[in-house]
């Protein structure tokens, strides 16, 4: 039977009156189309008894605070914002491995949703995870293949009452959600992020040096693919970003030696994100996200690659 996102509206709503009840629910929104389908699903079922929060965690994208807020403001969202840079940056200070980043991450936004709750007499916190968010996340007989950090980076003790209206769904049954609740395209079509955020676009070490260089390189790949996109060069992949890698490499500026870091672009076509395809970009599109990034970050990178793996054996995220 296909999938009838009008149907699933109205039983998401009777769902989540059922759970919640009288109490009160906070929202964790990160602009992203699952987040904001969440908040708009338990704003409609809870009317003034939910808030909505974003955390600034330092590891968001270009501009991403902004956006968020006119995001909630199209939507009618009731929007807290917090911002908890340092208090990220301190929790991942020479944390090198993916899956301890994904933990720490994990729980640093509980702890902050558990403060936000207790200030605004909250018992539940609705998510936006989904089906692939748990299936990967590994569980009973299943293998982990990354711990999602609103699932397999949950803290095991915690003061909040989950509420996932999406747990059962794919990014591509979202997006329908979405569109037949009246988002803008801009919203139910945009890119997926991921909730850790830049701190999984960096190898290594996430530190705040590296996160600028990561927010700054995403930016560009992002807008030279639209904009290629645009222009009728090739077709929009279902996602695309850049990576950080934790080498330097020996190049050159000017007559001078130079040593940078390397960054790699990743772009690839999927439907629900359970496998993906790397995509064939155009080798004048590459060649203009490579001066950019190199002349834009120069003195910090001096070398730019693209990763063609598909998924599998590799992941969508490099981490």
């Amino acid at each position: 039977m296909p999938f009838n996102a009008k149907r699933f509206i109205e039983e998401a709503i009777k769902s989540i009156k059922a759970q919640v009840g009288e109490g009160k629910a906070i929202i964790a929104v990160s602009g992203g189309v699952d987040s904001t389908v969440t908040a708009v699903l338990m704003s409609k079922a809870l009317g003034k008894n939910c808030v909505s929060v974003f955390v600034d965690t330092g590891y968001m994208r270009k501009n991403e605070p902004e956006t968020i807020k006119e995001v909630a403001n199209k939507v009618g969202l009731n929007l807290r914002f917090v911002d908890a840079r340092q208090e990220f940056y301190d929790a991942l200070k020479g944390v090198v491995e993916p899956e301890m980043k994904r933990k720490i991450i994990g729980e640093r936004f509980i702890r902050i949703f558990e403060r936000i709750a207790k200030e605004e007499k909250a018992e539940f916190l609705g998510q936006g995870t989904l089906a692939p968010d748990w299936i990967e996340s590994g569980s009973g007989l299943r293998a982990t293949i990354k711990s999602h950090h609103n699932v397999g980076g949950l803290p095991k003790e915690m003061n909040l009452k989950l509420v996932e209206p999406l747990r059962e769904l794919y990014k591509d049954e979202v997006r329908q959600v979405g569109r037949e609740l009246g988002l803008p395209p801009e919203i139910y079509n945009r890119q997926p992020f991921p909730g850790p955020g830049l701190a999984i676009r960096i190898m290594g070490e996430a530190t705040p040096e590296k996160a600028a260089i990561a927010r700054e390189a995403c930016a560009i790949v992002e807008e030279e693919l639209e904009n290629a996109a645009k222009e009728g060069k090739m077709q929009l992949p279902w996602q695309y970003f850049a990576v950080v890698l934790p080498v330097k490499t020996v190049g050159v500026m000017g007559d001078a030696r130079a040593y940078g870091y390397t960054v790699a672009v990743r772009a690839v076509e999927s439907l629900d994100g359970m496998t993906a395809k790397a995509c064939s970009i155009p080798p004048d599109v590459l060649e203009s996200i490579a001066n950019r990034i190199t002349r834009q970050l120069k003195e910090k990178v001096n070398r730019v690659v693209y990763d063609i793996t598909s998924k599998p054996p590799g992941t969508i995220e490099w981490e």
